[in-house]
Formats: C-alpha cells, structure tokens, sequence
C-alpha cells in the first residue's frame, strides 16, 4: 500500500498564497504551536493542503527566518558539511539557524558550485580538479605501446655514407688505392720485397739480392773488366 494523501484534493486552493491565509496561518502556529500538519488547515480555516501550510510556515513565515544571500562564513560552513554530508540538505540546515534547506540547495547550485570550479575544486568531491588530469595523463602514459616507447629512447641512425669519413680516412684510401697491385711483381724479387706486410720495420730490413757475394773471393779480380 502506498501512502495516503495529506489531505482530499476536491475543494483544496493551489497556487499563490494570499496575506489573509498567511495572516490564519500565523495566528494559529503562535497560538497552538506546530502539530499535525495534515490537521492544520481544518483547525486554522484554510483550504489548503497540509503539505502547503508546512512549506509555506518554514520557508517563508517563521519568525526566526533569516532573509537574504548567505554571508561568507555561512557558505565556509555549507562547503565543509557539505564535503562530509553531501547532498543532505535538511541535515545541513538544522547547522544553519534561520536557514531553510530549500534556500542552502538553491543557493548551492547558483552560487556555491560556480565558485568551488573557479577555484579549480571539485564541488562533488571536494578534491582539486588538476588531480584528475595528472591521473588522465598517466593512464595514458601507461597504456602507451611498448614498441613506440623503445623507438623514442633509442637514439637516430647515423648516416654511414662514403662520404661521411674523416679527410684522414679518405687521404690514407686514396692513397693506397694509387699503389700498384703487388700481384703483378710476384716473380720479381726486389720490388716484391718492398711489398713485404712489416713495412712499419723498413728500418731494420735487409734487401736480398738474388745472388750470393763471399768475402773470401777477391774483389780485384773483377777491376780488369770493369775497368777495362
């Protein structure tokens, strides 16, 4: 079973209340205090539904009802219940004397929230907003391939042209490339000598001369034919 109606809809008034009701209204609650507001309107002669008169007295008809923006130190005390509350309104304003929860809702949404996001706050979760982003921007660097990771922290390709060597490099080819090929002097024994792989000894090699010279033949032998 659902819950029953406060009160006959046939012959109840809807719409602006008028100084003559709330003029009823008033009386009533100061003479008998609050009751039963299903009871209300019979008992203070109003044709209105039981709900209307609780609203109407709260928000608008108290004595203690505070009027105007809330000041800097009742928004402080809105933000810090609401970081530990939420979006419990009535529970925010039994904190707040003279404030109804319908006034700190509405001013939460016009004024409160646009404030908290210039600020850079989260209004829902009373956490800074660039927390967010950092955790966005790794999570993305997380999910980022592996293989293009590796590409950038290798270091770029060197161009390893022909050109690319040292002018020292370059001399020391082109000279030996001048050199003639030492294949074509195999038979010859003294230019093949000078092709030798110790060339770096030079100083302390002999020449071999094809022929054997003994000290012991006598060397004026040989002046007559040159001489000659």
């Amino acid at each position: 079973m659902g819950r029953q109606p406060c009160c006959d809809k046939l012959g109840v008034k809807k719409g602006p209340w008028t100084a003559e009701e709330d003029k009823k209204l008033i009386n009533f609650i100061l003479t008998n205090g609050q009751c039963c507001w299903r009871a209300v309107p019979k008992l203070a002669g109003l044709r209105r539904c039981g709900k209307s008169c609780r609203l109407r007295w709260t928000n608008y008809l108290r004595p203690d009802l505070k009027r105007g923006l809330l000041t800097d130190a009742e928004e402080q005390l809105v933000i810090d219940l609401h970081a530990h509350l939420g979006n419990r309104w009535s529970k925010i304003a039994a904190r707040l004397p003279g404030r109804t929860d319908n006034e700190i809702k509405n001013h939460w949404n016009t004024h409160i929230k646009k404030k908290l996001l210039k600020m850079g706050i989260d209004p829902v979760t009373h956490a800074p907003l660039h927390k967010d982003d950092e955790k966005s921007e790794s999570h993305a660097a997380d999910n980022f391939p592996e293989s293009e990771k590796i590409n950038q922290l290798q270091p770029p390709e060197t161009n390893n042209d022909v050109g690319s060597g040292s002018p020292e490099d370059q001399n020391s080819s082109s000279d030996e490339s001048n050199l003639p090929d030492r294949n074509l002097y195999e038979n010859d024994p003294l230019i093949s000598c000078l092709f030798r792989d110790d060339d770096h000894d030079h100083d302390h090699d002999q020449l071999q001369v094809p022929w054997e010279f003994h000290q012991s033949e006598n060397f004026d032998s040989f002046l007559p034919d040159i001489m000659g």
